[in-house]
């Protein structure tokens, strides 16, 4: 049995149902939800903003509880730095399987608040709750908000023609991480043991929150770095698909450029994924004006984090964004990623027929 509909939605419904259905209309909304946006940005008036952002909170047992809360923190400070911004507030709705002790989830609890502290975070409020149906890895949903001044934040629409466009790390961070480490044996029998030892330890790499500080602290809009977007379901592709796609531009971008590190082939090609296109938690997207690049990827290495040019702002405004790749003959062509990411059918499955 192949497992579909896993992972987020489709684009189409998400376009068709849930962004014409947002509710009450309110002029202090500067951006609300869409395709590609990973913050939602509030006037606060007398010139200050709320920035906010929502994802899932995950325990993937075969990681431990220290584990997994850290990359539950650091998916949703993630994606909230991207808009240059530091979170401050964070909600938490714990919706637990019955299985799960209490012994682990204290652990697991204590370790999220362990790491916000370590972020500045302040958990303000939230739920918890064991239910009939909850299963890993999914355990509920948090928000985590910060706060700043209108000219401090950045947001994708703020992307302008000629932008470079630049990655850190490398394609399909977090998969190969999570697969290395929920399947070992899976992963030794196919990459070899010195290569799944090296997997392994990309868990920690799973977080653009310092790649995301280290380049907005070159500057934003006009003066550096004009958008920040994190790579998760769907992989670089379907980052940059979605980036284009929240500015309404062509984004140009060589598929040859686009880092594949040694481990992450061998993981990848053991579990019949195409890099490119899964999680990739922890590459960090970037467009900046030319003249600061250079200034960006210095700042981001003296952070010990390596960043690739990828490809460019080519134009276009107001029309529904496009994404083109050059490859082989350097041609571009318009890319459209595939419905679903492909990780969450590879794991159900090892989890299924209980690959080690």
């Amino acid at each position: 049995m192949v497992d579909r509909g896993l992972g987020k939605v489709e684009r189409d419904f998400l376009g068709r149902v849930l962004l014409r259905n947002t509710g009450a209309k309110d002029p202090a909304v500067l951006v609300g939800p869409g395709m590609g946006l990973d913050n939602a940005v509030v006037s606060l008036g007398a010139g200050s903003v709320l920035v906010v952002t929502a994802d899932p909170l995950s325990i993937i047992p075969s990681i431990g509880m220290e584990d997994s809360a850290w990359l539950t923190v650091h998916e949703l400070a993630s994606d909230l730095t991207t808009s240059a911004v530091d979170p401050r507030f964070a909600v938490l709705d714990y919706n637990l399987p019955p299985s799960l002790s209490a012994g682990d989830f204290e652990n697991y609890a204590v370790c999220v608040s362990d790491e916000c502290r370590r972020l500045g975070v302040s958990i303000i409020g939230g739920h918890t709750g064991r239910y009939p149906g909850s299963d890993y890895s999914i355990v509920g949903g948090g928000m985590m908000m910060g706060t700043a001044s209108e000219g401090a934040y950045i947001t994708p629409a703020m992307i302008r023609e000629g932008d470079d466009l630049l990655m850190t790390k490398g394609a399909a961070t977090e998969a190969t991480a999570v697969l290395a480490l929920a399947f070992p044996e899976t992963t030794e029998r196919a990459a070899g043991t010195r290569v799944a030892r090296r997997a392994a330890g990309y868990l920690r790499l799973c977080s653009t929150v310092e790649d995301a500080r280290a380049a907005s602290s070159v500057g934003l809009r006009d003066r550096g770095v004009t958008a920040m977007h994190d790579a998760t379901e769907g992989g670089v592709l379907g980052g940059l698909y979605e980036l284009a796609r929240a500015t309404g531009r062509t984004l140009e971008v060589d598929r040859d450029a686009i880092h594949v590190s040694e481990e992450t082939r061998a993981v990848c090609a053991a579990f019949s994924l195409d890099p490119l296109v899964t999680l990739s938690e922890g590459a960090l997207l970037i467009a900046s004006r030319p003249d600061r690049t250079r200034r960006v990827v210095r700042r981001l290495a003296a952070r010990g984090v390596e960043a690739f040019g990828v490809g460019t702002v080519a134009g276009g405004r107001g029309g529904v964004g496009t994404l083109r790749l050059r490859s082989g003959d350097g041609r571009p062509r318009a890319y459209a990623p595939p419905r679903y990411d492909p990780y969450w059918a590879v794991y159900a499955r090892g989890v299924r027929e209980g690959w080690r």
